[in-house]
């Protein structure tokens, strides 16, 4: 595990509360408005991939989804979700981990979800092994709903050079193992009222 980046994201969640990072959204409206056009049945395994302690969880559970699981590199986070969830937390699995090294099921996943850990990996061979760990836990015909910065949007985030990308871009970081479907620009207004545009696409696994 990259125990750098570890230790990064550790202190960024013990010294600032929610309302006080960027991302913070009550709701991640977009990314739950792309996924109810997937219409994905309640049984449905379902990966948010550094989920952290946003809220996108709670809501999936709220909509009956019962194989849920959130992944992220750090445990700290990881443990508030599971606190602010309650008894609802056993009905969830937690995977502490660099999504780029853990172990995950195979050909498994109707959905892989990810807003805003993609545009971190700045390196191309980090990419490469992403989408390699997508390409091998997705099922065939499995979803993945990817969200990164938008070109114009910011350049760093949490004091980390990102990736900036257009639908076109960022779809071809996933070809030819997953296929285009669906995309939409969708500017995200920070705690202290900025604007963050991001770019949004919908893939579909093609079969193996």
């Amino acid at each position: 595990m990259n125990t750098a980046r570890q230790l990064h994201w550790d202190v960024v969640y013990r010294e600032k509360t929610e309302a006080q990072t960027s991302w913070y959204r009550a709701h991640l409206d977009e990314s739950l408005r792309l996924i109810n056009t997937l219409a994905l049945p309640p049984d449905a395994p379902l990966l948010d991939v550094g989920g952290g302690r946003a809220t996108l969880v709670d809501d999936l559970l709220a909509r009956g989804f019962r194989d849920v699981s959130v992944l992220d590199l750090s445990e700290v986070a990881l443990a508030e979700a599971r606190r602010r969830l309650g008894t609802d937390a056993d009905k969830v699995r937690w995977i502490a981990g660099d999504v780029t090294e853990v172990e995950l099921p195979v050909a498994h996943f109707a959905l892989w979800h990810d807003r805003a850990v993609f545009h971190f990996l700045i390196d191309a061979a980090e990419r490469a092994r992403y989408v390699a760990a997508l390409a091998r836990a997705a099922r065939t015909d499995g979803h993945a709903l990817i969200a990164t910065f938008a070109t114009d949007g910011p350049e760093r985030c949490s004091g980390l050079p990102v990736c900036r990308y257009d639908e076109a871009g960022l779809a071809a970081e996933f070809a030819p193992e997953f296929e285009l479907i669906g995309a939409s620009r969708h500017v995200h207004l920070t705690p202290d009222r900025r604007e963050q545009p991001f770019t949004y696409v919908v893939l579909r696994r093609r079969a193996h």
